[in-house]
């Protein structure tokens, strides 16, 4: 699927040098830094999610009764 992507002049030249130095496509390395982030916070969330139960697992308990 296609997309456009605006970026400021200054995010545009960074990207720009990071493609370069990396020998990888602009497009590549946005597709990668989307991919972690939406990876990262799938993790972050997960994290949470355990670390509530863990902290409030006898009330949890309680209110499955």
């Amino acid at each position: 699927m296609a997309m456009t992507l605006r970026l400021d002049p200054d995010t545009h030249a960074a990207l720009k040098a990071r493609s370069e130095v990396e020998g990888r496509s602009m497009q590549e390395v946005v597709h990668t830094a989307i991919a972690e982030y939406l990876m990262g916070r799938e993790q972050r969330l997960k994290s949470a999610i355990a670390r509530i139960a863990s902290e409030d697992a006898e009330l949890l308990d309680r209110l499955s009764r």
